[in-house]
């Protein structure tokens, strides 16, 4: 495997493995949420259905999506195109992200913690599969 390839394995396991741990915040009481929401500086999370809806079923979901790109970075050369569509994804996703957080007012900090990082992790990806593609293969 070329080293390209083995640096692609490593950064989606690594992003799979760190989607995982959202899985608890599905099940955390609404006095967790509001405390760690407090410490981020944000106030007082609003005890709403909406709320504690949206914030469990996006823990979820993030859960869901370690488990798919832990399966993709399985086999690397086979799943080239879910890679490749997994990177131009991030990259979608981490412009909305970010778009997303400067609307709603979130602190500067959370803003380049998000979506810039998911922009350049897509960006990475994409050029790590361009030399690999160029590498002979083992």
């Amino acid at each position: 495997m070329a080293k390209s390839e083995i640096a692609i394995l490593v950064i989606l396991r690594i992003i799979g493995i760190g989607a995982l741990f959202a899985l608890p915040a599905v099940f955390f009481p609404y006095d967790w949420m509001n405390a760690i929401h407090g410490q981020l500086g944000l106030g007082t999370l609003p005890d709403a259905p909406i709320v504690s809806y949206l914030t469990r079923s996006l823990s979820a979901l993030y859960f869901t999506l370690g488990i798919v790109t832990l399966y993709v970075s399985r086999d690397i050369r086979q799943n080239r195109g879910m890679v490749s569509m997994w990177a131009k994804m991030a990259c979608v996703v981490g412009v909305l992200l970010t778009g997303i957080a400067i609307a709603a007012g979130m602190p500067t900090g959370w803003i380049f913690s998000e979506g810039p990082p998911a922009v350049l992790m897509g960006i990475i990806i994409l050029w790590l599969q361009r030399i690999s593609s160029e590498a002979p293969l083992e």
